[in-house]
């Protein structure tokens, strides 16, 4: 027989059949190929490649056998053998019978009945795998309208690789006496139903049904939670997701705990042309509430929103706002952590453009542990309101002088509940230029000016916790302040190349002066609360975290830096310095390391190799004995199936700060990959000045490509009136694609279950 080998176009292939079946009638019959899979797309011509091609005259047929191969409209079909009964106008494919179709899916089989274009058809001993990995299995198969495939006894699993213990089957399946899978709605239906998992039969379900992989997206119920602890007793959440439409949804989330009443969450999600906001509420009934709750009341609750919205290319605004019926109820309800001690708000305005940067910020501020001051007053309720903070930064287009000029404003107003009121704008303009000899000494000038207006009424200072002293108080006053600064900054980069890498030795001294002004520790300290005098800070020309503080007298910082970078993507850098009071009054308080004319000395190192860890040291020590003042220690990790983080500081006290008493803490967690599925992390944060753990966590989870399960114990001491030490058991757990809660350890030993399903 005629013997046709290559691919060959569907032109070609009616001249085959044409040449072989030369008796038949002109115009009798059309192309086999078209016959059988439709008509021809121009855009998607049919391709045939087989062994051999034969017309059947007795039995009027075309057969083609051997290694057949066809293409058309984005289908393929890979089987042994190919027969056309032009009598009864059908299509069969046997022996190894492969089909891939246009969304990925992959059908095999020992035979496959088809008519037109793959549409209809029926199936024997037929396995088909999906795009996403999804398989099902029947004893028998027939497909209706081009869109429905329904199995007869058949098995559905998304497990590839996950097997049963005996290494025979999947980890766990859906046997039905009737899977349906209907391609137009996107989803697989089944009647009868048994979920097997390791084998054993552990639920049954007359019927149900879930979203094909083709679904990103679809209303449903999503996997529960169950959480056992002290303050909540059992606890079991069900949440169910609406998907509203392309661009909004809602998730309603019902939890019934045994001791704490019933709590009702709600998440909606909406995203518009210009921007996306988010809505969460919160609300608990407790008949019994707690006796040492901040309320008595049986009902409590919360809401929590975000948005993001853009104004045209340079501008955008948006808020994030969290409102609660009182301090705990979060904290209390396992929405927060129980680590979170205060509460802010923010509504903004953000424009930014190359050289100019406006932003408009009003903050609500709210303690949310119980607080006294020394004198026992209660301070637990007085909340902070911040409207607004207006920063204005700018940078002329042109130099100035060779150098670049900035100019800098920013408007403060805050009130308090109770407690002082503070109003303040400050400008200040700077100026700045690099020059750099031929010997490669960079030497920056600079010049600022800056003028402040305040008007506050009366504060006092704070006290160590069982001082017996009365706290000064200062006077409500409205008063301007100016200063003028000049100075210059010197550098020598010392480099050196060598066949690793490179190295850079780099000299630093700076020189600040500054007229004295008795005004400049005059004003309430709002923002000015966080300083950290460390090698971060050491080249600052303002040390000051903010404006209420202001720099006075003439200093000198003066120190080290040390850079290497190797070929191989290992760096290293090191700074040491000490900065020093030269002449005039100084303003930095006790405790911060710049108290003395000459401060205590500072140092860092930091070491980086990619994809294996980063580690951060610094370091203060005290100027006469060397005694370590502040430590920070920072790393993090990863080597084979080894992942950690640490951090760890201990610092003196600052009682210019508030901070009265020594600190030293330390927050660490691990992950270990014990084999290919199973993984234990944990995690703890320990206090060494009270000697204890203040939370501390352990878990296992189990993980392969079509299920998950995981369970963390943790324990915290954690005490704030109804908020006492606890134990809590969590459990989530996940089969692919019928729901479940997305549970991941990271690099910092953390874990997270959110909620996950189509």
């Amino acid at each position: 027989m005629t013997h046709a080998t290559g691919i060959v176009c569907s032109a070609l292939a009616l001249i085959v059949v044409a040449l072989i079946a030369a008796p038949l009638a002109a115009g009798a019959q059309e192309s086999l190929i078209e016959q059988s899979f439709g008509e021809a797309d121009s855009q998607q011509p049919l391709l045939l490649q087989a062994d051999n091609l034969i017309y059947d005259r007795k039995n009027d047929q075309v057969i083609a056998e051997g290694n057949v191969e066809v293409y058309y409209n984005n289908y393929s079909l890979v089987a042994d053998e190919l027969i056309y009964d032009q009598r009864a106008g059908t299509l069969q494919a046997v022996g190894n019978v492969r089909i891939k179709e246009p969304d990925g899916a992959v059908v095999k089989a020992d035979r496959i009945d088809l008519t037109d274009d793959f549409k209809d058809g029926f199936v024997r001993s037929l396995r088909i795998v999906t795009s996403d990995e999804e398989r099902i299995a029947a004893r028998r198969a027939y497909r209706e309208d081009g869109e429905t495939t329904v199995f007869e006894q058949g098995a559905y699993t998304p497990c590839k690789v996950c097997k049963d213990p005996s290494g025979e089957g999947p980890l766990w399946e859906i046997r039905a006496r009737k899977i349906i899978h209907d391609k137009s709605e996107g989803n697989i239906y089944y009647e009868d139903a048994t979920l097997e998992f390791l084998g054993l039969p552990i639920v049954y379900v007359p019927y149900f049904y879930h979203p094909d992989p083709t679904v990103t997206r679809r209303s449903g119920f999503l996997a529960p939670t169950f959480r056992q602890s002290d303050e909540l007793g059992f606890a079991y959440e069900q949440p169910y997701y609406f998907a509203l439409a392309p661009n909004k949804d809602l998730t309603l989330a019902p939890v019934v705990t045994t001791d704490a009443g019933t709590l009702i969450k709600a998440d909606w999600r909406h995203r518009l042309e210009t921007g996306q906001y988010r809505v969460l509420l919160a609300g608990a009934y407790n008949e019994d509430p707690p006796a040492n709750a901040p309320t008595d009341s049986s009902f409590r609750g919360s809401i929590e929103t975000q948005g993001n919205f853009r104004i045209g290319s340079f501008w955008n605004w948006g808020w994030d706002i969290t409102a609660e019926s009182d301090d705990t109820f979060r904290r209390f309800y396992k929405l927060d952590a129980k680590t979170e001690t205060e509460r802010s708000s923010e509504v903004y305005l953000i424009g930014q453009s190359d050289r100019n940067y406006f932003s408009a910020r009003a903050y609500n501020f709210v303690n949310l542990t119980e607080l006294e001051d020394p004198q026992g007053e209660d301070l637990t309720d007085r909340d902070t309101l911040v409207h607004p903070v207006i920063d204005y930064n700018y940078i002329a287009d042109d130099p100035v002088l060779g150098g670049e000029l900035a100019w800098n404003t920013n408007v403060v107003s805050l009130t308090r509940d109770e407690g002082p009121e503070s109003h303040r704008v400050v400008s200040e303009v700077g100026w700045r230029r690099t020059l750099t000899d031929p010997m490669g000494q960079r030497i920056t000038p600079f010049a600022q000016a800056r003028a402040d207006l305040y008007k506050f009424t009366s504060y006092e200072e704070p006290l160590a916790p069982g001082s017996a002293s009365t706290p000064a108080e200062f006077p409500g006053d409205t008063f301007t302040r100016q200063m003028l600064t000049g100075g210059a900054d010197y550098r020598l980069p010392l480099v050196k190349h060598s066949s690793w890498g490179s190295q850079v030795i780099e000299p630093v001294a700076q020189v600040i002066f500054r007229a004295d002004n008795e005004d400049g520790t005059k004003p309430p300290n709002e923002d000015a609360q966080s300083l950290v005098f460390d090698d971060t800070l050491l080249f600052d020309i303002d040390k000051f975290s903010g404006y209420d503080r202001l720099e006075t007298g003439t200093r000198a910082n003066y120190g080290v830096q040390y850079t290497l970078q190797s070929h191989y993507g290992f760096s290293m850098r090191a700074v040491a310095g000490q900065s020093y009071q030269i002449a005039g009054s100084n303003p930095f308080d006790s405790g911060s390391g710049l108290e003395e004319d000459q401060s205590d000395y500072v140092a860092g190192m930091y070491f980086d190799v990619p994809t294996m860890f980063r580690l951060v040291a610094q370091a203060r020590f005290d100027e006469d004995t060397f005694d370590v003042r502040r430590l920070d220690l920072m790393g993090s990790g990863e080597y084979g199936p080894v992942r950690g983080a640490v951090n760890y500081v201990k610092a003196d006290p600052q009682p210019g700060l508030g901070v009265f008493e020594d600190r030293e803490e330390l927050l660490a967690s691990a992950a270990l990959q014990v084999t290919d599925l199973w993984s234990v992390f944990g995690d703890i944060r320990y206090n060494f000045e009270l000697d204890e753990a203040l939370e501390q966590s352990i878990g296992v989870k189990y993980a392969c490509e079509c299920f998950m399960m995981s369970v963390k114990y943790t324990k915290s001491e954690i005490e704030d009136r109804d908020i006492e030490p606890e134990e809590t058991i969590l459990v989530g757990f996940e089969f692919k694609n019928l729901g479940g809660a997305d549970v991941q350890t990271d690099v910092t030993g953390g874990f997270s279950a959110t909620d996950g399903g189509n």
